[in-house]
């Protein structure tokens, strides 16, 4: 199925479920929203750093900084709700530091009485095209084994926080979530089990990605799913989480988070020059993952950002690898 740049058709049949969180997820959302009807992002709830670590220390509410992004970009008026959105206030006030849609999933989820019905009823306000829902609803942290250099020594050192991890600039041996026994939301779970298609990504491998993967359900979730399973391998590595991984050291990664799954396709990115000498940070496709895995390739990177998925061309690639395999 060809899909042209300014006449993207829609394909409302498609039941469509991301799992991630971060830029890329809400990214890629700006172009599925244009696919389909039938949409739903599954967002981590890891994120210990900023207004919703703050929020999350001094409410004890979930993250909702991703959750806001997620929705901003599903909106119709994503250029101006985004503005509202993420309108921060000045830190000399009572609440500097904290962006407005922070503080009004914040307030929603209070109100109601609950997390997942605060973004229902924001996203009912937001006249939101889609769905967006916590990977689980209960309170989860990173932890991760991370080895760095420090004074010429290499050094493994456990470290517990999503913002932390990053901070080493080391590589990560191995991740966990704290507490390992948090049940997925049963929400995102009937989601996955009815999707015609999951993609897994395009963000962060361990912050954004994995954190969804470790949490009980969703692995069974995405097994038993009869729709088709893709990976979308970033465009470039990111310091910190995975400097020097190819495209099968991601996908190694994601399989043995979930080892028992089915992964029908995987997503790559194969231009690598696109205008930044910076060519260390791209992710490189190798032989190794051409043979093991259905790889679909193309220029995904965006033009303005080349180190980032085009929205449009990332959502493009999906559905012609969707239909590409179901043809078959």
């Amino acid at each position: 199925m060809e899909i042209t740049e300014g006449s993207i058709p829609k394909t409302e049949n498609v039941k469509i479920v991301v799992i991630g969180g971060g830029h890329g997820l809400s990214s890629i959302l700006r172009g599925l929203k244009k696919l389909t009807n039938d949409l739903t992002a599954v967002v981590t709830v890891s994120d210990d750093g900023g207004s919703s670590g703050a929020l999350r220390r001094d409410i004890g509410i979930l993250p909702p900084g991703d959750i806001r992004n997620c929705l901003a970009a599903l909106s119709d008026d994503e250029e101006f709700l985004t503005q509202v959105l993420q309108y921060r206030f000045s830190s000399e006030t009572s609440v500097g530091g904290h962006n407005l849609g922070n503080l009004l999933l914040t307030a929603l989820a209070n109100i109601t009485g609950s997390f997942e019905q605060g973004i229902q009823e924001l996203t009912r306000i937001l006249a939101v095209n889609g769905k967006v829902t916590p990977s689980t609803l209960e309170d989860v942290n990173l932890v991760a084994n991370v080895e760095f250099e420090q004074d010429g020594q290499i050094f493994c050192e456990r470290i517990f926080g999503e913002s932390n991890i990053t901070k080493k600039n080391g590589r990560i041996m191995s991740l966990d979530i704290e507490p390992n026994y948090v049940s997925a939301n049963p929400e995102a779970l009937k989601a996955i089990l009815a999707a015609d298609i999951v993609a897994l990504g395009p963000g962060s491998l361990y912050t954004s990605i994995l954190p969804n993967l470790k949490v009980q359900g969703i692995a069974k979730a995405l097994n038993a799913c009869v729709g088709k399973i893709f990976f979308f391998c970033n465009v470039s590595n990111q310091p910190g989480e995975t400097m020097g991984y190819t495209c099968s050291d991601h996908v190694q990664a994601i399989q043995e988070a979930i080892p028992d799954v089915v992964i029908d396709g995987i997503i790559c990115n194969n231009n690598h020059e696109p205008g930044s000498s910076d060519s260390v940070y791209w992710v490189k496709i190798n032989e190794e993952l051409m043979g093991q895995y259905r790889v679909f390739t193309g220029d995904l990177v965006d033009e303005n950002y080349p180190w980032r998925h085009d929205s449009q061309k990332a959502a493009q690639m999906l559905l012609d690898a969707y239909f590409g395999l179901i043809a078959q």
